[in-house]
C-alpha cells in the first residue's frame, strides 16, 4: 500500500484538494476483560506496558481506516477522529473516522 497521509485538520497545508472521495471508518472491538486485553495480569496488578497496548488500539483503527480510503483511491485522510462506544457490558467499540481525498501538492 502507498503511504497515506493522515491529520486531524481539515486542510492540507501545501496541497491542493483534487477530489474528496467520503467518508471512511477503521473499527475495532475490545473486550472489558482486562486480563485477556493485556492490560492486567494474572497478579491483578496492571500491566507496565498496557499503555502500549491500548496505542495499538488506537493505531490499529488508524490503519484499517487508512486501508479503507486507500481501496476508494484516496492518498490521504482529513479530519480524522477516534471515537468509543459501549457495545455491551462485555464489549466495547473504537473507531478512527475522516474524509477521505485525493491531494497533489500545491506548485
Amino acid at each position: 500500500m502507498r503511504p497515506m497521509l493522515v491529520v486531524t485538520i481539515d486542510s492540507l497545508p501545501g496541497y491542493e484538494i483534487r477530489a474528496i472521495l467520503g467518508q471512511v471508518v477503521g473499527v475495532a472491538t475490545r473486550t472489558h476483560n482486562p486480563y485477556s486485553e493485556g492490560v492486567k495480569g494474572l497478579d491483578g496488578e496492571y500491566n507496565p506496558r498496557s499503555n502500549t497496548a491500548l496505542a495499538h488500539w488506537r493505531e490499529e483503527t488508524v490503519a484499517r481506516m487508512a486501508l479503507a480510503a486507500a481501496r476508494k483511491g484516496a492518498n490521504a485522510v482529513i479530519g480524522m477522529r477516534f471515537d468509543h462506544r459501549e457495545i455491551s457490558d462485555y464489549w466495547a467499540e473504537i473507531c478512527a473516522y475522516g474524509t477521505a481525498v485525493v491531494a497533489v501538492r500545491a506548485s
